[in-house]
C-alpha cells in the first residue's frame, strides 16, 4: 500500500511514488499493486527504469471499483507518462496522457496510442503518472503493467501540422467550432470524421481541443483544405475548472497540474499567449466533478458561455457572463459543441465571427476583439448594429461613442429561426423583444440612448419548454456598447 510516508516530494506540486519499477537486464515485463487512501495527491509518480536498447514500452492498468453508498463518490483513475526529462512543470518530459479514456498506451519512435507523443524510448527515469480523481473511502487499489520491447528503436517521424492559412473569402464572416473532442482524448470520432462532420455542419474553422495533450496536433495531414482551417489548441483539464486554450503555436504543450490554491493560473494563462493562443474559461457552470471554473475571468480572453445543447448551466453562465458588461471589463463570449461521439452534434453551438480573412491571426483577432456571436447552426445567421446621429455606426464588439441623450437605432436580421423571439438585453436587463415572422427571417429595431443603456446585445430564443423559463437559445451576439465610455 502506497501510504502518505510512502511519498517524497516530486515537481508540480505532485508526489512521487517511493520505489518504482526497475527491470533486470533482458527483462521484459513488471506488474505493480498498490493502492491510493482517500485525501491522495492529485498526481501521483511512478518512476520507471528504462533500460538501454528499448525500442517500445507499453502500459497498461487496471483498479478497483467498490459499490458506494448513494452521494458518495467511487473511484476514477486517469494515466499518463512523462519520460526521463522529467515531471517538472511546462511539461518538458510530457509523452502523453489518456485520463481514464483507455486501459493501455504504448509508444516508440514511429508511432504512439492518441493522445501520446511518438519518439524513442531512450534510457533513464520514466513516470508514469496517475491521476486519482475521485476515490472510495476504502481507497483505490490499482494494477499498473509495464512490458519493454527491445529492439532498433525505428525512425522517428516528423510531425506534418496544419497550415495556418486557408483559402477564404477575404474580409467575411466564418463560422467555426473551437472545443472538438476526438479519439485522441476521450471522444470516439477519428480527426477524419471530425473533419467530415465539420464540413457537413457548414463549418470554416474548428480547433482541435484535446484533454490535457497536444498529440492531436500531428494528427490532421490531409484533412484541412481550402474549405477548413484547423488549428491546435489543448483543453487544460484541472481540478478546478477547464479551459480551451485556441490557436496555440503546433506542438505547444499546455500543463494542467495545479488547482486554483496553487496560484499557477496566471502563469498558464501567459504561456497560452506566448505561443498565440487565446485563453478561453470552458462551461464555467457545469455541473461534473472539477468542471466549473474557480480562477476567476481576469486573465480570461474569451468565455465559453453556451457549451454544447443548451442546458440551465448555459442560461446561468450566460447571465454570470452578461453581469460583467456593465463594468466595461469583459471577455468576449464563445460557444462550442464540446463533441465527443455521436449523437453529440458537431457545431451545434458555433461562433460567427467578423475576421479579415480565413486564417489563424484572423480568426483569433475577430474573436479576441468579440467581433463574433454564437448560433445553433449554420441554418441561423445574424446582422447586428447600432447607428446614432451623422452616420456614426457600430457593429458587433464595438461602440458607438454619441452623447448620453443623443437617439440610438438598434437593429437585427435574422434569418434561420423559424418559431423564435428576438429580444435586445441591456445593461438593465431585456428591454424589448419581438416575435420573428413564422418562417424565422426578419429585421426587429429598437431605438434607445447611451444614457438609458450601456450596452446592446441581441438574443433569439426559442418558445419556452416549460413555464417560467426562457426559451433556449438559438442564437445570441456579443454586445455594442454605447456612449463615449
Amino acid at each position: 500500500m502506497l501510504a502518505r510516508r510512502g511519498f517524497v516530494t516530486g515537481a508540480a506540486g505532485a508526489l512521487v511514488a517511493a520505489g518504482g519499477v526497475a527491470f533486470a537486464a533482458g527483462e521484459t515485463e513488471r506488474v505493480v499493486r498498490g493502492t491510493l487512501p482517500p485525501g491522495s495527491p492529485d498526481y501521483v509518480y511512478l518512476p520507471v527504469e528504462v533500460p538501454p536498447g528499448v525500442r517500445e514500452l507499453r502500459v497498461s492498468y487496471a483498479y478497483e471499483r467498490p459499490a458506494v453508498p448513494p452521494g458518495t463518490q467511487g473511484n476514477a483513475l486517469d494515466i499518463g507518462v512523462f519520460d526521463e526529462r522529467g515531471t517538472e512543470p511546462g511539461g518538458r518530459g510530457f509523452r502523453g496522457w489518456s485520463g481514464g479514456a483507455r486501459s493501455e498506451f504504448f509508444l516508440r519512435a514511429d508511432d504512439a496510442t492518441p493522445g501520446y507523443v511518438p519518439g524513442p524510448v531512450r534510457a533513464g527515469t520514466w513516470h508514469i503518472v496517475l491521476g486519482p480523481y475521485t476515490v472510495a473511502p476504502e481507497g483505490l487499489a490499482y494494477t499498473v503493467t509495464v512490458r519493454l520491447a527491445y529492439g532498433p528503436p525505428g525512425r522517428a517521424r516528423r510531425p506534418v501540422y496544419p497550415p495556418e492559412r486557408a483559402r477564404g473569402r477575404g474580409r467575411a464572416w466564418y463560422r467555426g467550432d473551437c472545443h472538438l473532442h476526438s479519439v485522441y482524448s476521450d471522444g470516439r470520432r477519428t480527426p477524419a470524421e471530425v473533419a467530415a462532420a465539420a464540413r457537413a455542419a457548414g463549418l470554416d474553422f474548428i480547433n482541435t481541443s484535446e484533454h490535457n495533450t497536444h498529440a492531436a496536433h500531428r494528427a490532421w495531414e490531409g484533412l484541412w483544405g481550402d474549405d477548413l482551417l484547423i488549428l491546435t489548441g489543448e483543453e487544460v483539464t484541472t481540478r478546478n475548472g477547464h479551459l480551451v486554450a485556441v490557436g496555440t503555436d503546433p506542438g505547444t504543450f499546455v500543463d494542467w497540474r495545479y488547482r486554483a490554491r496553487d496560484n499557477r493560473f496566471g502563469h498558464c494563462a501567459r504561456e497560452i499567449r506566448r505561443a498565440g493562443g487565446l485563453v478561453v474559461p470552458a462551461h464555467p457552470h457545469a455541473t461534473c466533478v472539477g468542471c466549473a471554473w474557480k480562477y476567476g475571468f481576469a486573465e480570461a480572453d474569451a468565455v465559453e458561455v453556451w457549451n454544447g445543447p443548451y442546458t440551465l448551466d448555459d442560461e446561468v453562465t450566460l447571465a454570470d457572463w452578461d453581469g460583467t458588461l456593465a463594468l466595461g471589463r469583459w471577455a468576449p463570449a464563445m460557444g462550442g459543441s464540446d463533441a465527443h461521439r455521436e449523437p453529440q452534434k458537431v457545431g451545434e453551438p458555433q461562433t460567427v465571427v467578423l475576421a479579415d480573412d480565413l486564417t489563424r491571426r484572423a480568426i483569433l483577432a475577430g474573436l479576441r476583439a468579440g467581433r463574433s456571436y454564437v448560433a445553433e447552426s449554420a441554418a441561423v445567421s445574424l446582422a447586428f448594429s447600432a447607428t446614432g446621429g451623422r452616420g456614426a455606426r457600430a457593429d458587433i464588439g464595438e461602440r458607438l461613442p454619441v452623447p448620453p441623450g443623443a437617439p440610438v437605432t438598434v437593429r437585427l436580421d435574422v434569418t434561420g429561426a423559424p418559431g423564435c423571439t428576438a429580444h435586445f438585453v441591456t445593461d438593465q436587463g431585456t428591454l424589448h423583444t419581438a416575435p420573428l415572422p413564422a418562417p424565422g427571417t426578419g429585421t426587429v429595431t429598437w431605438t434607445t440612448t447611451p444614457a438609458y443603456a450601456t450596452y446592446v446585445r441581441a438574443e433569439v430564443r426559442h418558445p419556452p419548454a416549460s413555464p417560467g423559463l426562457p426559451g433556449a437559445l438559438a442564437a445570441f451576439t456579443n454586445p455594442v456598447f454605447l456612449g463615449t465610455s
